[in-house]
């Protein structure tokens, strides 16, 4: 399992967001050399979790239960030849372009250590928004995406360092549950009779959708 590229956006105006100013940084690019990596701060606040890399619209992305987003070369390769066109690492808007790595069937709270000492930690899965669309220009795909489910996954920063292009990854914690990102995306959007299922991934599980699993239930339950 190997960290393909590190990639990073910076801010540029767009006629597709919603973000009061109207830029977004969801145009990444690979970067040449290291990136450091730490938590960035509570959403709302806080942005990327990594140096040089813009979130723009912090109501609904970045803060330390987002700080990184990664996404599977392999599920890329297969969306290219669904969309008969290529995608470039980092197409997605993902921050870390990974090979050999199931990223959208890790489980919620599964542990990545990147390179010497980075360690990251699964959150949840990617809700496409308007501004995915845009950049993809590709109509429905908000709705083609969702169906698919295949999102990647947002992740957290337990240690923090440097990360680059070329290193490893090694899964360094498997919790005992079966609560995968993709489980987790089809309970909160397309399938809420799931959402008592993510209860089993506790504190690890994103606090939003951790918070709906809960409401869930204590609406079942009246």
């Amino acid at each position: 399992m190997e960290l393909l590229s590190v990639n990073l956006g910076r801010p540029r105006p767009v006629p597709y967001t919603d973000q009061p100013q109207g830029v977004t940084g969801i145009d990444k690019r690979p970067a040449d050399g290291p990136v450091r990596v730490a938590a960035p701060g509570p959403k709302g606040t806080g942005g990327s979790g990594l140096a040089g890399d813009a979130v723009c619209e912090l109501r609904h992305h970045g803060g330390d239960d987002q700080a990184v987003y990664a996404y599977a070369r392999e599920d890329l390769d297969a969306w290219e030849r669904e969309l008969g066109r290529p995608l470039a690492n980092g197409g997605f808007g993902e921050n870390l372009t990974t090979g050999g790595l199931d990223v959208s069937g890790a489980l919620v709270g599964e542990r990545w250590l990147i390179g010497s000492g980075v360690v990251l930690e699964v959150t949840s899965g990617r809700i496409p928004c308007r501004t995915f669309q845009g950049h993809l220009g590709e109509r429905g795909w908000v709705r083609r995406f969702t169906r698919k489910g295949v999102t990647g996954a947002y992740l957290r920063v337990i240690e923090p360092g440097e990360i680059r292009a070329g290193d490893p990854i090694e899964i360094v914690h498997r919790p005992d549950h079966d609560v995968t990102v993709a489980l987790e995306f089809r309970a909160t959007t397309t399938e809420r009779e799931l959402l008592p299922r993510l209860l089993a991934a506790g504190s690890a599980l994103h606090p939003e959708a951790l918070a709906a699993a809960r409401r869930y239930v204590a609406a079942q339950g009246r």
